[in-house]
């Protein structure tokens, strides 16, 4: 029997696991630095500005007890229930008119990146919540779900924040595999896609290229693919296919063959496949967060290049090259803030606009 639970203040202390959304290698890039330079870019401006890290976005307690974060690690908000599933949980730091929504990449579910901490104290001194949700592909559920699955779940919560809590507009913020799911969700043109006024993406980057690198691959390719036309494509790889969690043959296929659902920011597509999977986002304004010491993806990669190409088949989404930066910009927390702040500041709704009118 499902029962429904009321909006609870919490404390959400997070146990942290050490877990990353792709599959963690050997020895990730680290640094301690603060000071490493952030080059920020438009195409149509070909002069690149130096952005250095500021202390007044990041990092600490907030100075007021009852703002967003009580302790390391110690978040304070509700906790709410967005949709029918059990799964469909959302977290919200603040009691403000508009939202960041954070969504995670493989494996993530709350607390998933070490930035959101101070971001959600910058984000209170801005007068804007952090949301961050679960869904049916959080944690270990990203096997057995989609693009489409992920699509239909942040729509719920949109509708919630607008029907519930009043909501005057959303900024989508992805990580990793998060940014498939703002691309992808975007594109469905979906009711509540209207009250997104921005998006920001995080370590775009493919996982067809870096599970390239992985010897299994090829082989569990092949047979994703014979199962799908066996019409099997729900039935679970074997677990060599991925040790982390059960995975049906279409999302192997998806995340792993070349035009796979979630196919979208791998260096090798032509300009062409790239504006045709990406080109719908030049409607909404847009950031990336580009990592250049990024551990998933492959030393044979030209970052900034791709990064390039990637604002450009967006219809020029403002570039941020966070250098010496990993995947999660756990080496680099204060620049991904000082980013994510200053684009949320210029780009979010500033006060009520019906997104239906």
């Amino acid at each position: 029997m499902t029962t429904s639970v009321a909006p609870t203040i919490l404390v959400l202390i997070l146990i942290w696991c050490g877990w990353y959304d792709k599959r963690i290698p050997s020895a990730a890039a680290s640094s301690t630095s603060w000071f490493s330079g952030v080059i920020r870019g438009r195409p149509q401006n070909s002069s690149s500005v130096k952005m250095a890290a500021s202390s007044s976005s990041g990092g600490g307690v907030a100075a007021n007890n009852e703002g967003p974060i009580k302790g390391k690690n110690q978040f304070r908000g509700v906790l709410f229930k967005y949709g029918p599933k059990s799964i469909q949980v959302a977290f919200k730091t603040g009691d403000y008119k508009q939202q960041v929504i954070f969504i995670g990449g493989l494996t993530d579910g709350f607390l998933a990146t070490e930035y959101l901490e101070p971001l959600a104290i910058s984000l209170d001194n801005e007068k804007w919540s952090l949301v961050q949700l679960l869904m049916s592909s959080s944690y270990n559920g990203y096997g057995t779900s989609s693009l489409q699955q992920d699509a239909t779940e942040l729509d719920q919560l949109i509708s919630y924040l607008i029907n519930k809590e009043n909501s005057e507009g959303v900024v989508l913020l992805g990580h990793s595999t998060g940014c498939q799911d703002i691309v992808h969700y975007m594109r469905t043109n979906a009711a509540c896609s209207r009250a997104v006024r921005a998006a920001i993406l995080q370590a775009p980057v493919s996982d067809r290229e870096y599970r390239a690198t992985l010897p299994e691959t090829a082989a569990m390719i092949d047979l994703a693919s014979s199962m799908i036309k066996e019409g099997r494509g729900s039935d679970l790889m074997p677990k060599e296919a991925d040790p982390c969690a059960p995975i049906t043959a279409y999302r192997y296929n998806s995340l792993c063959a070349y035009m796979g659902d979630d196919d979208l920011f791998s260096s090798d597509l032509n300009d062409h496949q790239l504006k045709m999977r990406l080109g719908h986002m030049s409607n909404t304004p847009c950031q990336v967060i580009f990592s250049m010491d990024d551990e998933y993806v492959p030393e044979y990669v030209d970052k900034k290049a791709l990064v390039e190409r990637l604002c450009r088949a967006m219809g020029g989404a403002e570039r941020v090259e966070v250098e010496h930066g990993n995947h999660s910009l756990s080496n680099r927390v204060h620049e991904a803030v000082n980013a994510i702040i200053n684009f949320v500041k210029r780009e979010g709704p500033k006060g009520w606009d019906d997104p239906w009118s």
